[in-house]
């Protein structure tokens, strides 16, 4: 059930995993948005006024307040409304994500960008984030999900950059030992919601609202 929300402002990029994570949760939610589609070199005045960090997500709320770090706007969005129970296995999920977004996150950017870190091996930094992804494929051996039978916060929050890391090079991706992380990885990429999320909107200009 949807619920109905005076409508923040998310200034997002379509293909960046951590709007494309704030974007499903605030959907799941059921918390109408505007999104905001911005370019990387020509970032909006408005957003740097809300965010001059410079980066997306930013969700800017009917009360003037600004989120700026996309798993809080996920937990905000979940506080708001919470119909998958998404936030039910609680602290549990904590230390998973921040592997993901911390050293997992290092990894595939040294591992899909090589030529942006001088003096990094690719290839290195390619089996680190495999290593990473066997931990994952442990647990889901054990469910369909990365804690247990349902959905969760941690899936969704984890799920885009498995999601990059699989595209950056897909026929080596489909070769490794993580039948479980492949198909889970291909399920959230079929679902509704990840192409609801992910519907195509033109760059946004001052003065279109």
């Amino acid at each position: 059930m949807n619920v109905e929300r005076a409508g923040p402002i998310l200034y997002s990029f379509r293909r960046c995993p951590y709007a494309m994570r704030a974007r499903m949760a605030l959907t799941t939610a059921g918390i109408s948005h505007a999104i905001r589609e911005v370019s990387l070199q020509a970032k909006p005045a408005a957003m740097l006024d809300a965010s001059p960090k410079g980066t997306v997500p930013v969700l800017v709320l009917p009360d003037g307040r600004v989120i700026d770090e996309s798993l809080d706007i996920m937990y905000w969005a979940l506080n708001q409304n919470d119909p998958e129970r998404w936030l039910a296995p609680g602290d549990a999920m904590a230390d998973l994500i921040a592997t993901n977004d911390g050293p997992f996150k290092f990894h595939l950017d040294r591992a899909k960008y090589g030529n942006r870190y001088p003096g990094s091996d690719p290839a290195e930094h390619r089996a680190a984030a495999v290593k990473l992804l066997l931990e994952l494929e442990e647990r889901l051996n054990a469910g369909a999900y990365l804690f247990g039978s349902a959905p969760s916060l941690a899936d969704v929050a984890i799920f885009p950059f498995v999601r990059q890391f699989a595209h950056a090079d897909a026929a080596r991706f489909a070769l490794e030992p993580l039948p479980s992380l492949q198909a889970w990885l291909t399920r959230w990429e079929a679902s509704e919601l990840y192409h609801s999320a992910m519907t195509k909107h033109a760059v946004w200009q001052p003065g279109q609202g």
